[in-house]
């Protein structure tokens, strides 16, 4: 379509931005009381959005102000559909934390998120040769392509009606089992009995309720558990989100640049840095199953504190790379392996630990804060980053060198951060 960099720089800042929303649909599906319905909802409107722009490529064909238009409706959509989307997030996490048992989380997720970098893999090289391909031009060949997407996405929501549906207002512990409380039904979802994270405004339950006779005459009320803790009095997950603020910031901090670094400053082509992100994400495939069983047997905080490490050290290691045979053919390659291996224990176990820290009832209000602080620290650390490296003095590998000690400072936090249940 012709966008400049600026318009590419605001496209992909959109994700990061669209955050913001989370916290406020976490706190109208805890008004819900049907994750199913509320995710269904959301999902529809957001994905049904890309409609408008796919008519518009094939209205508009080939006239002379129609990149133009069609970059601004990209930008809108794009805004819009995010927007919306994030809406959802919180709610569907929270939803799969209470369908998945505790002991699978690591296989499970690491399972799902091999079968999307599996599926990225294989259709996004077949997307682009159709895009660049289409005898229509490359415009409408991804007018082409968006249709296939939206057909995939709102298909793809026809598989939430096999999905166990969650009550959010009457959906509690009790004896080691999720009990989920429908108008005729009460209905157990089998996981190990929780481990509460001490802490000293915790208090035991006074009267615990184990069957459905038990909650007929106590009444729901008193089979709650113990009244969850404000989330800002709740010191375990405040110090996580310390953790995962430094860390977001001090990773976007230098994570755009390396490819421009290797483009512009190595003198690269594309065919390199290509190759070098394909090695990434086959890494990043093949650890995602190891990482996930290994994340159930020892838990997720020795894995996030050990791949943590290695992830720090790694912009610093570009201090090593130049131009010569060795670097293009043995050290890059080996730094993007690591790079991708590191980065799947990150992404799965900074998931699932979330997870394991939140309490159960109003979960989504959590993760929704997570994820805001997630989005403005790597909103942050992208723009701190793009100022730095603009320094002339220090350059590319000044910021690659002050991203390393941001990234070993930030594991501190995570340090005194209790996961609960760490098998």
């Amino acid at each position: 379509m012709g966008a400049d960099p600026t318009q590419i720089g605001i496209l992909a800042s959109i994700p990061m931005l669209s955050n913001l929303m989370q916290p406020i649909g976490a706190y109208f599906s805890e008004r819900t009381t049907s994750r199913h319905i509320y995710c269904l909802w959301i999902y529809s409107i957001s994905r049904s959005l890309w409609v408008g722009l796919a008519i518009a490529i094939f209205w508009l064909g080939k006239g002379p102000n129609a990149p133009v238009l069609l970059i601004a409706l990209t930008l809108g959509i794009a805004f819009a559909s995010s927007f919306i989307g994030a809406i959802g997030s919180a709610p569907w996490l929270s939803w799969m934390a209470a369908l998945v048992p505790r002991t699978l989380r690591g296989r499970y997720f690491g399972l799902r998120n091999s079968a999307t970098n599996l599926t990225n893999l294989i259709s996004v090289p077949l997307m682009g040769l159709i895009i660049s391909r289409w005898r229509g031009g490359s415009i409408q060949g991804y007018g082409i392509v968006l249709v296939l997407a939206i057909a995939s996405g709102l298909i793809s929501l026809w598989f939430q009606n096999f999905m166990v549906d969650i009550n959010p207002q009457k959906s509690f512990y009790s004896s080691g089992k999720l009990i989920s409380i429908e108008p005729n039904s009460i209905e157990p979802i089998s996981t190990p009995t929780p481990t509460p994270i001490p802490t000293p405004a915790a208090t035991p339950i006074s009267t615990p309720i184990s069957t459905p006779s038990d909650l007929t005459q106590a009444g729901l009320t008193n089979a709650l558990p113990q009244p969850t803790l404000s989330l800002w009095q709740d010191s375990n997950f405040l110090k996580f989100l310390l953790y995962f603020h430094l860390w977001t910031f001090s990773v976007n901090l230098s994570a755009p640049f390396f490819n421009v670094y290797m483009l512009n400053n190595l003198g690269l082509n594309i065919n390199h840095v290509t190759l070098y992100n394909s090695l990434a994400a086959g890494a990043n495939l093949l650890m995602l199953m190891l990482w996930g069983k290994l994340a159930d047997r020892i838990g997720n905080r020795p894995i996030l504190l050990g791949a943590g490490i290695v992830f720090a050290v790694f912009p610093i290691l570009w201090l090593c790379a130049g131009i010569n045979f060795w670097s293009v053919w043995v050290w890059l390659p080996f730094l993007h392996c690591i790079l991708g291996g590191a980065a799947a224990a990150i992404d799965l176990c900074s998931n699932n630990f979330q997870i394991s820290i939140a309490p159960h009832r109003n979960q989504s209000i959590y993760f929704a804060v997570a994820a805001a602080v997630a989005g403005i620290s790597g909103a942050l650390g992208t723009t701190a980053g793009g100022f730095l490296a603009q320094f002339g003095y220090g350059g590319f590998l000044g910021l690659f060198a002050l991203s390393s000690l941001l990234r070993l400072g930030a594991l501190f936090p995570l340090i005194f951060v209790h996961e609960r249940q760490a098998v």
